[in-house]
This record gives structure tokens, sequence and C-alpha cells, in this order.
């Protein structure tokens, strides 16, 4: 199967099972089946377009097929169908969410997802059109944050850290907040949409997920996550397919010095190999 190929069935199943989480009412899809000639097979990796999507593109048409493995990759545009559709086995495995992120998901949905290990740092950062440096947010500066606890939480934590804000312990929105001196003015935004809000705030912070695909690079960015970050991104799948021959393959593809490489000279700085 070509790459195109592989693309536009993946972005089909991922239409329906966008459909099928929303309403609640989908059923398991069967796994496919392993194939008689001692290959590996095919598995279905949920993931957004970039880079996860191009990580996998990139690992199925230059390494796999010598591992003997078929990568089909489920494309979403969103944070919150990925796991169901790996609860609900419409995908094996799916590379877009930190463990804090996965944690989270299992505590609110009754999940028991798992970490196969981290494979990338999608950095985010806080951008603005009208700043070039963090330390020019005066007094009422408006700044957009992601609207999700995990990602709102490192948010806060990043301008924490920088001295701007202080937070509770173990914060994860705007009533974690102490201390704010400056009187900055927040709003809590979709992730998917935060790149249309630069234009309307002073600073607004953006995952690599959302802002690549936006356009946004590195120069545009006022304040850049460390490559100490607690959030890198894992391939995650099910206890009953930790162990599958596909799922071990596939996490040795995406952590080995070929693919570490791939990362690093499509998108420098903003994406940080896991095992940098």
């Amino acid at each position: 199967m070509t790459s195109r190929t592989t693309r536009r069935v993946a972005t089909t199943i991922a239409a329906g099972v966008t459909v099928a989480a929303l309403a609640a009412c989908s059923s398991p899809a069967s796994a496919p089946e392993a194939p008689e000639d001692g290959s590996l097979g095919t598995i279905r990796v949920g993931a957004l377009p970039v880079p996860a999507g191009d990580i996998l593109t990139w690992v199925d048409e230059n390494l796999a097929p010598e591992a003997g493995l078929d990568i089909e990759w489920v494309e979403f545009t969103d944070y919150n169908t990925p796991n169901p559709a790996l609860t609900d086995g419409s995908t094996e495995a799916n590379l877009f969410q930190n463990s804090t992120f996965m944690e989270t998901y299992n505590s609110q949905a009754g999940g028991n997802l798992v970490s196969v290990g981290e494979v990338y740092l999608p950095a985010a950062a806080f951008y603005s059109e009208s700043l070039t440096s963090i330390d020019e947010l005066g007094e009422g500066a408006t700044i957009a944050i992601p609207n999700d606890p995990t990602n709102e939480a490192r948010a806060l934590g990043i301008l924490a850290a920088e001295g701007l804000i202080e937070i509770a312990e173990g914060a994860t929105n705007l009533d974690g907040i102490t201390s704010n001196p400056s009187n900055f003015q927040f709003s809590e935004v979709e992730n998917a949409t935060l790149p249309l809000a630069i234009p309307d705030n002073d600073a607004v912070f953006v995952t690599a997920s959302f802002a690549l695909p936006a356009g946004l690079t590195q120069d545009q960015a006022i304040l850049t996550e460390g490559d100490d970050s607690d959030y890198f991104n894992i391939l995650a799948t099910t206890p009953e397919l930790q162990d599958d021959p596909r799922v071990t393959a596939l996490y040795e593809l995406l952590t080995s010095e070929e693919t570490d490489a791939y990362m690093l000279e499509t998108w420098g700085g903003l994406i940080v190999p896991g095992t940098e």
C-alpha cells in the first residue's frame, strides 16, 4: 500500500471514529488479522497530522518495511477523540499526548491506557505579534492559554517559573493562580483555535501540534518550553497490547537514531526527540 493510499484510508477511518466517539455508541473495531508470511502485519496508530502523522509516515516509508511492519496512521484533528478510539479498539496505539494527559483521561473516563515510552517533545511556546520578549508583558496584558487541564497547567507552570505569576502546587486552571501582580487577563481557549487568537492577545500559548500547521516558527516565539519538560509525548496503547510485537517494533522505530535525526532536521528545536 502506498503512503498516499494509506493516508486516504486512515483519514476515512478517523472520520468514522470521531462520529462514533461523539455519539458514544461505537462498537469495537476488529483488529487487523496477523499475516501468514511471518511479518508483523499492520498497526493502526491514532495521531494528529503534525508532527506525529508526518513522523509515522516517514517511519512507515523508510524503516518499517525492513522490520516487517505496516503502519496505518489514523488522522485526528483534536485531543478529545484519539483515546476513545484506542479504548474501543478502532486503533492499536496512538501518538499525540503526554503521560499526564493520558492519566487525566484514564481518571475521568475510567480508562486504563498505558504508556509504552516517550517519543518526542512538541515544545510549546508563547507567541505574540506585538512583543519580542516575555519580559515585555505589561500591566493588564491579555494572555490566551489552553482550556484542557494538562496544557493549562503547562502554560501556568511556565509563567510561574519565569516569576510572572504564582500558582498553587498542582494547579490546573486559573483558580490555581495565587498571585498575579501584573493583573494579566487570561482567557481559556480550545487548543486547536489558539493560533487564531494571537492577533487579539498580547501572548498566546500554543503547543507544537497546532503551531506547526498554523505556520508558526521558533522565531515568532517569545518564550519556549525547555527540553527538561515533563510533557514529552508518548506512544500509548492498551494493557492487552503493551507487549504486542507490533507495538514493541513501532516504539523501537520511533526512537531510533534515524527517526531522531529526521525530527531534528525537519523541525529543529520545536520537536525534541525523547532520546536526546
